[in-house]
């Protein structure tokens, strides 16, 4: 159940504190601390092994610092983690906290925006708005996730995205991200929160601009394979009833990226090749995600992209996926699965 003493809301933005973190993000990270909107009761910037100038910039800017210890495996999860409990005992009278990757500059009037959804329903204990990618005409692959941003529902929803505001109360009531969770732990905080009785909103309203800076096909397949071990280890942890979580995105993810090459290639010879016919499921169904993307209203160039990265992608998402189980039957700590080179911008 959510606590019954939720705080009055604050006055504007006094009670409302952000934490962002970051690596090697350089004018990325410039840009976020910039946009931080005036009147906010106090900003954490986690720095994760930056071999820039990025922790000197935060602290030029007045900007609160706390270098992660990277001695232990790093995740985003343990990032954030740091910067609230940080945030709270710098300002233990914050009732809101934002959280945001240095690569994401906020909209002016965004923050303001999901303040004001949360005031509106004391049940309400998450708030995003929308993530739109900065430079989506420099390359696909930037182009593919400014589709991703956009195809996600506004009013309630069951999940929020990394870049969220949230109730502290709640946040620290669930204990926060689970810092053993490399990818998705936004979507597996969310299914705590909604256990405790937390509801979520997405507002039709862009909160930040976000930098992708994905140039080369590889960072796009360690993106994809990121998702897949996000996919199963979310599901390992809440894949039983009632939530089943990401259980139907494995199922998927395994049948199309391993099952039908590995069956089409194994009957093969004793089909004298013409198993391999069943490899044309592969373009029907990216005619099909197109289909549908249209149906959405999305332009047939953003259509195409989607529906071919959609199929494509199943097959990296299905080595995330074998990666999360062979380390676990391994007794092997999950490590982050990093697509970026982390240079400077």
């Amino acid at each position: 159940m959510l606590p019954d003493n939720v705080p009055s809301p604050p006055q504007g933005l006094h009670g409302v504190g952000v934490v962002a973190i970051g690596r090697n993000e350089g004018d990325r990270l410039a840009r976020c601390l910039e946009s931080l909107p005036l009147g906010i009761r106090g900003a954490v910037y986690v720095d994760s092994g930056s071999t820039d100038d990025s922790v000197a910039e935060a602290r030029r800017r007045g900007v609160e610092v706390v270098e992660l210890d990277m001695s232990r495996p790093f995740t985003a999860a343990r990032a954030r983690n740091a910067g609230f409990d940080r945030l709270l005992a710098l300002h233990p009278d914050v009732q809101m906290v934002h959280f945001v990757d240095g690569d994401c500059e906020f909209v002016p009037g965004a923050v303001e925006a999901v303040v004001a959804e949360m005031n509106a329903a004391p049940d309400v204990v998450a708030v995003c708005g929308w993530t739109r990618e900065r430079y989506p005409e420099r390359t696909p692959f930037n182009a593919l996730c400014d589709i991703e941003w956009r195809m996600r529902p506004v009013g309630d929803t069951t999940a929020f995205g990394g870049i969220f505001l949230v109730r502290a109360s709640a946040f620290a009531q669930v204990g926060g991200f689970d810092p053993e969770v490399i990818a998705a732990e936004d979507d597996e905080v969310g299914i705590r929160l909604r256990k405790i009785g937390g509801r979520f909103r997405r507002i039709d309203h862009v909160s930040v601009l976000h930098d992708a800076a994905i140039t080369r096909l590889g960072q796009w397949w360690t993106r994809a394979k990121r998702c897949g071990h996000g996919y199963a280890q979310v599901a390992d942890m809440h894949g039983g009833p009632p939530e089943r979580y990401f259980v139907g995105e494995v199922r998927r993810t395994c049948a199309w990226g391993l099952g039908l090459p590995a069956v089409a290639t194994a009957l093969a010879p004793p089909t004298l090749g013409l198993s391999l016919c069943l490899l044309a499921a592969y373009p029907a169904q990216m005619f099909r995600t197109y289909r549908a993307t249209r149906r959405l209203g999305f332009g047939a160039r953003d259509s195409v992209l989607w529906g071919v990265s959609c199929t494509a992608a199943k097959i990296p998402e299905s080595l995330g996926v074998m990666k999360y189980h062979l380390d676990k039957l391994t007794k092997r700590r999950p490590t982050i699965i990093e697509y970026k080179g982390h240079k400077p911008a």
